[in-house]
């Protein structure tokens, strides 16, 4: 079974919800599900997926738009394709905007589950970085510390997913809503001054390393992190 992180986008409220269920009745306990393609495709760039169950006909962009413009971005995870559209070209033309698999709707949701797993058994994972270079500074995504020279500070999980959402996007501004979103969860209860708080204790953790002030604060937006 994958493992990572599920991003399902789905415009139908109902068949979405019944998804999500079955996702996380089944032991699927990371899912992002938004409900047109532009949004699939900011949450897509701003995390790594490790797979994107994407319908066809999406408000924003098409399913099919999403999946062409990920790969042209070199987006490495497993994209299955959810589509009313049966027809041999509309099959050839979904495989060949990048996706891994394609299912018909109607759909059992058993199949649905039974293909993630068959692509959880394909190797899409891309080669992370374990250690990141920020200036002479060093992080390392196996202890969650950073280190230069001598000098060493842990960072709490919070703080770590923070800053590694920050550099993966580095130069990027991630708006408040989404960092709340990826770092506590989409129905999560938790306040939006939570981000900030978040943020000022990172900033306290990176000041000795001299590197405080590479977390930009866009005013009324969000941050990014500027090396």
């Amino acid at each position: 079974m994958l493992q990572g992180h599920i991003l399902l986008a789905e415009d139908d409220e109902r068949l979405g919800g019944l998804i999500v269920q079955m996702l996380e009745k089944s032991g699927y306990h990371q899912v992002d599900w938004v409900q047109d393609g532009e949004d699939a495709y900011e949450y897509a760039i701003a995390a790594h997926y490790e797979v994107i169950v994407l319908d066809w006909m999406m408000p924003g962009m098409t399913g099919v738009e999403v999946c062409s413009k990920l790969r042209e971005q070199g987006y490495s995870g497993a994209i299955l394709m959810l589509t009313a559209r049966d027809s041999l070209h509309d099959r050839i033309e979904g495989l060949d905007s990048g996706s891994d698999d394609y299912l018909v709707k109607p759909f059992e949701l058993f199949e649905l589950l039974a293909r993630l797993r068959a692509l959880g058994r394909r190797n899409f994972a891309p080669l992370v970085e374990e250690v990141i270079q920020i200036s002479e500074m060093t992080l390392n995504r196996s202890t969650q510390a950073m280190k230069q020279g001598e000098q060493e500070a842990a960072l709490s999980p919070r703080e770590f997913q923070l800053l590694d959402l920050l550099l993966r996007n580095k130069g990027s501004v991630l708006p408040r809503e989404l960092i709340l979103e990826r770092i506590w969860g989409f129905e999560t209860d938790v306040a939006m001054k939570t981000v900030d708080a978040t943020i000022k204790l990172l900033r306290k953790k990176l000041e000795p390393f001299g590197n405080a002030d590479k977390i930009q604060s866009i005013r009324g937006v969000g941050y990014k992190f500027d090396d």
